[in-house]
């Protein structure tokens, strides 16, 4: 059997450098309908690889009939209202365009008489778990998205003693499939700075990897074991402190285990049981707290392919390691390590509980931004504020009139920047906020929470604010005070159709209202028996770019943790914008949404209503083409 690809782009790239091209996610129109007050609301993609004025018509079958729904070719949208539906019949909706490769058209939205306004994905939830976060990614190549799902039993911060349920990780199809299950085992440790998992077309040949930390006991979709199941290194406190660690990639669309090394770095260096004094002096405690910090995400380090990120460490000591997988192998590209040298010893405790990726530096290739650091493609640090640890972080073009993209992160603990806005390549800080609130702990406590989206057309960027540690008020890209009160400081969303942002808290979309100050509330799945997860932090499963137009979906479990459910606007916009997956910082915030404490991904340009054209993504997609 041969594997042939169709690499699919459009004229208007073929005078750049190939090399300057990314390869992004072979995609079909992800067309959907769905029930609206006034009909049936009907959306679509406009992907990466087209041009702006591709032209649709839409059609419906019905009983075997099919009618054009438009008049005039669609130029300007890709959404239809379809007023003359019967939301009690059963529709079979798709499009047709002038694009050149017309094979992304065949792609149906099937609405069923009385459909419900969401999709619902029922689960097979382990007894005693709770769907939590989830990813998407194409596992099979046919141009649509599956889901995969982390489910947590009981679970453990790393500062809390006590046994935990081994991490478990499922993949269903949108229609609710159940395609397969990964039990991490007992030797990987339940909790939100543990397990993250990637997920991404590592090797591209059109179809996803996922690759995670795994241990003794692991087993893969296929039931094999990863190591020695009979191991159990889980010490009376209920933390792993000895045994092997290992990185696996597994088959995206059996969950099959490809390949397997050793995790870098391990705990210490030449023992797989170090002592309580070698991880003290190492890691900064011997209790498993700071030496279990990890992070994940997936760069383009070289322009054109995906390597793994994975890191150990934030609070002290820091170490990361950059990965490629080819001929279904993974090698390590370079190693990263605040220990390996006295001038990266001052870049010791400069991780946040997240971490983004994005070209800082605008040389085509991406960049690790890990809390107050950032380092570069090659693993060296480009540059850091030296203001130490955070829980939160937001890279994007905050402020158009900086060149470039912005930093805004804040800082748990920090007297004279709890919160800063800084330039992304130089590492320049634009503006910062004092903590205000004094602790005899730790003489100042930083804020927990902090957001950066467009909410305010008064101000040129994003507005920026913060929670705790006294810091109130909503702040310009430029740092000038523009209001005293705080909007909700979680997630964000693009759901109404103008390009503000909207605010996502829990289970509740809103519009920030900066005349009155105030939220209007949109939207609240409450209202469908969903719930949010990660307790204060209230977060939806995931936010992304899932289908239809370039707005955002939202997915929650529901409150018996036995489905999914998956919520997409149907109000009009006026604006037609290329698909979101399709800009490469936001798809790989997507990939990096899981992990730690959950941020929003955001684009690498700047989205406003006063934007007169925005970019053309400069990327192509390979199709996988099977031939027996």
């Amino acid at each position: 059997m041969k594997i042939r690809y169709l690499f699919i782009t459009s004229a208007i790239f073929l005078s750049q450098p190939f090399s300057a091209q990314r390869q992004m996610e072979y995609l079909k129109r992800g067309i959907v309908a769905i029930p609206a007050d006034a009909g049936v609301f009907v959306s679509w993609r406009l992907l990466g690889t087209e041009a702006q004025n591709t032209h649709f018509d839409l059609y419906r079958t019905e009983n075997n009939q099919t009618r054009k729904l438009n008049g005039k070719p669609l130029l300007h949208e890709t959404h239809f209202l379809d007023k003359t539906a019967d939301q009690g019949k059963n529709y079979t909706y798709f499009v047709k365009s002038n694009t050149q490769h017309q094979e992304i058209d065949r792609d149906f939205a099937k609405y069923t008489a009385n459909q419900k306004p969401y999709w619902s994905i029922p689960l097979k939830t382990p007894e005693g778990y709770t769907p939590n976060d989830a990813s998407v990614a194409d596992l099979d190549g046919d141009g649509t998205y599956e889901i995969i799902l982390h489910q947590t039993g009981r679970s453990k911060d790393n500062s809390q003693k006590g046994e935990t349920d081994p991490p478990v990780i499922q993949a269903y199809k949108t229609d609710g499939t159940f395609l397969w299950e990964i039990n991490l085992g007992r030797n990987i440790r339940e909790g939100a700075h543990y397990t993250q998992f990637l997920v991404y077309d590592l090797d591209r040949d059109g179809k996803a990897e996922i690759v995670m930390k795994t241990a003794d006991g692991t087993q893969d979709g296929k039931g094999k074991f990863i190591g020695d199941p009979t191991k159990n290194y889980v010490n009376e406190n209920g933390m792993i402190l000895s045994g092997p660690e290992f990185l696996t990639v597994f088959d995206g669309q059996t969950g099959a285990e490809i390949h397997t090394v050793n995790y870098q770095v391990p705990r210490f260096s030449g023992s797989l049981h170090p002592t309580a004094e070698q991880m003290t002096e190492t890691w900064g405690d011997a209790k498993g707290n700071r030496i279990d910090r990890f992070l994940g995400a997936v760069a383009y380090l070289d322009g054109k392919a995906p390597s793994v990120i994975m890191s150990r460490g934030y609070y002290t000591r820091t170490a990361m390691a950059a990965w490629d997988f080819k001929d279904k192998k993974l090698s390590l590209r370079w190693l990263f390590d605040t220990e390996s040298s006295e001038e990266n010893k001052k870049y010791r405790g400069q991780g946040n509980h997240n971490l983004s990726i994005a070209d800082v530096d605008n040389d085509g290739k991406d960049e690790i931004v890990f809390g107050a650091m950032t380092v570069d493609d090659d693993g060296k640090v480009l540059n850091s504020t030296g203001y130490g640890h955070g829980d939160a972080l937001h890279v994007g073009d905050l402020d158009p009139a900086n060149p470039g993209l912005e930093i805004f992160d804040i800082q748990e603990r920090f007297d004279d920047a709890g919160a800063h806005f800084r330039d992304a390549k130089t590492g320049k800080v634009l503006w910062k906020l004092p903590s205000a609130v004094y602790s005899k702990a730790s003489k100042f406590q930083g804020p927990g929470r902090g957001l950066s989206l467009n909410i305010d057309p008064r101000y040129d960027g994003s507005e920026c604010w913060a929670a705790g540690a006294g810091l109130k008020g909503v702040y310009s890209a430029k740092g000038e005070k523009i209001s005293d009160k705080n909007p909700a400081v979680n997630m964000g969303i693009y759901w109404d159709g103008d390009l503000l942002s909207e605010i996502l808290d829990g289970t509740v979309v809103s519009k920030w209202d900066w005349k009155r100050e105030k939220s209007e509330v949109f939207f609240d799945a409450k209202n469908f028996q969903c719930e949010s997860n990660n307790g204060t932090k209230k977060n939806p499963a995931l936010v992304a770019d899932l289908f239809g137009d370039w707005r955002e979906e939202v997915m929650y479990r529901t409150a018996d943790n036995q489905e999914l459910r998956i919520f997409s606007t149907t109000i009009p916009t006026k604006h037609r914008l290329y698909t979101l997956m399709h800009n490469p910082q936001y798809r790989l915030g997507i990939v990096w949404q899981n992990v730690g404490y959950n941020q929003p991904p955001h684009t690498d340009y700047y989205l406003d209503e006063s934007v007169k054209e925005i970019p053309k993504p400069n990327v192509f997609t390979a199709k996988p083409k099977i031939d027996n």
